[in-house]
């Protein structure tokens, strides 16, 4: 895969995601909208409205902060959040977009966040005020919906200047803040609103949580960057009632929405709860990404939905990562599209389709960068697996207080800066298929084995099991390289642990013709989980990996 379609605009990377909210300042159009479950109430801002509130909020941080100075921004997922985020934008500021501090395994990892920052000062609300002010005592903690100052202008920045931090989910490692520099969040935002058509009339409807990559684009960048509408609410409320997602889907019109795999998985499930009356004929993109994109998914969900408008290809997987302002690639106005493939010559890093063996969703093509698939420092021609690496201004500069680590300097092409993802994928027919990731491949006895497909295939062997959560990896010990499970009882289940043992060993023999070296079963929320809510691997192996005795 040699080139994007499209390069982005020159004049695009040196326009401010500030520059392009104040252009609109006059515009008396809905801009944010949060849904409120809890108190039934959906609460509105203007594009005016919360430009002049975005002013304040500036006002008050140029008073206490230098340009160049991280803002930590610790509210909750409501309409403090993206004022708090773009004041600090606004003021010239570096933003680190965090959580309001919940469960102590958030307070540890929010504790080491705001340590490797050096955020010294804190925006939060009011309602979120007490549990931040338990979270530590920064020089500054600024309440930004009970401000009443002057106003203040946006400071200009170059397109090389860090808008933010953002921190990865520490799925495979310890979080690591990305920096991402200001023509990096215009060429995301100009990336996503050409591959998925978002514009004036757009609705960017979602849940995903604000201090994720996927989160403050879709809901919160992009539709300023297009001029778009924003509806949101929280993660903790989708996840407590699904439904309300696809009334969410419902209720607006020309929708562009997003969330990982395992969010379409429970709207189905919850399919019985939406009423004959839900209409999705009005849901123009379904991004699918931030996690492994499953045939089945797609399948059940068009299943489940077509019969209410849905239209097949309004569904599109997607791949991205923190490290490239969350856009690499996506599926066209087609649709998905997928291939089977010989497991054996897959795992061994070579694409050759078959018409019995393990079925992929493609990730479409890429736009506005160039993508290679590399292995040994060599790009590699369609067909053969290796290291995705990309090379485009969506690309973060580097880690903050890490100088350009090695994944941000490869060179390839006769050209440097190329990010190495660290994700491993194959080009077949032109379209960009994920197959796992490099620090998590499980090699026994010479043969590679992607800890994603052992868990897709543990995740259907039973109904006791949470397909959301199965975590696969390799161990070693007296007996040699080997791999084990570690799966969640479905909430709810009864089974007899032997029995789903055995299926699992079975399906697991049949499929990929592994031995797993044992399976354990652990109640509903065990898993650790990365604060994206996926689950944490090298958590995993670190606490189960061990024997019991």
């Amino acid at each position: 895969m040699t080139a994007s379609p499209e390069d982005v605009p020159e004049q695009v990377l040196r326009t401010s995601i500030v520059e392009r909210l104040f252009a609109r300042e006059a515009d008396p159009r809905p801009l944010f909208t949060h849904q409120d479950h809890t108190a039934g109430v959906d609460s509105t801002v203007t594009w005016t409205e919360f430009v002049s509130r975005v002013r304040v909020v500036a006002g008050a941080l140029r008073l206490v902060a230098r340009p160049g100075d991280r803002v930590a921004v610790l509210t909750g997922q409501d309409l403090n959040y993206p004022l708090a985020f773009f004041g600090a934008l606004a003021a010239g500021l570096i933003a680190v977009p965090l959580m309001a501090p919940g469960s102590p395994s958030q307070r540890a990892r929010l504790a080491g966040v705001l340590e490797d920052s050096g955020a010294r000062v804190w925006l939060t609300s009011s309602a979120a005020a007490a549990k931040v002010r338990e979270a530590g005592a920064p020089d500054h903690l600024i309440v930004v919906d009970e401000l009443s100052g002057p106003e203040a202008d946006p400071l200009p920045v170059a397109p090389e200047s860090p808008a933010y931090l953002q921190y990865t989910s520490g799925s495979t490692r310890e979080p690591a803040g990305a920096v991402i520099p200001h023509r990096a969040v215009a060429a995301a935002c100009w990336q996503a609103s050409r591959a998925y058509a978002v514009d004036e009339g757009t609705t960017c409807v979602g849940w995903i949580p604000f201090f994720h990559d996927m989160g403050l684009i879709q809901l919160l960048c992009l539709p300023v960057h297009a001029g778009a509408r924003s509806v949101f609410m929280s993660p903790a409320e989708f996840v407590h009632r699904p439904v309300r997602w696809l009334r969410q889907l419902a209720d607006h019109p020309a929708v562009f929405t997003a969330a990982p795999n395992f969010a379409f998985d429970l709207a189905v499930e919850a399919a019985g709860e939406a009423g004959d009356d839900l209409d999705l004929s009005d849901v123009l993109v379904a991004l699918n990404g931030a996690e492994p994109v499953r045939p089945r998914t797609v399948a059940r969900f068009l299943e489940a939905f077509g019969p209410h408008g849905f239209r097949a290809e309004a569904h599109r997987p997607s791949y991205g990562l923190a490290e490239a302002t969350v856009y690499v690639a996506s599926a066209g106005a087609e649709g998905p599209r997928g291939a089977v493939f010989d497991r054996e010559a897959l795992a061994q890093g070579r694409a050759i389709e078959v018409p019995d063996g393990q079925e992929l969703v493609s990730v479409g093509r890429p736009l506005g960068q160039r993508l290679r698939i590399v292995r040994d420092g060599v790009a590699l021609p369609d067909g053969l697996a290796g290291e995705i690496w990309i090379h485009g201004p969506n690309v973060a500069a580097g880690y903050w207080g890490r100088g350009d680590a090695a994944a941000f300097g490869g060179e390839l092409d006769g050209s440097d800066g190329w990010l190495r993802t660290g994700d491993l994928g194959v080009v077949h027919r032109g379209d960009l298929y994920i197959t796992g990731r490099l620090k998590d491949l499980i090699v026994i006895d010479g043969r590679n084995f992607h800890p994603q497909d052992i868990e897709a295939v543990a995740g259907e062997a039973h109904p006791a099991i949470r397909r959301d959560r199965v975590a696969a990896f390799g161990v070693t010990d007296e007996r040699g390289e080997g791999a084990m499970l570690v799966a969640e009882w479905a909430k709810n289940a009864e089974a007899d642990v032997k029995e789903v043992t055995r299926v699992v060993l079975r399906a697991v023999s049949r499929e990929h013709d592994l031995t797993l070296r044992s399976v354990r079963l652990v109640p509903s929320g065990d898993l650790p989980r990365t604060s994206s809510g996926k689950v944490a691997r090298v958590a995993a192996r670190a606490r189960y990996s061990r024997r019991r005795g």
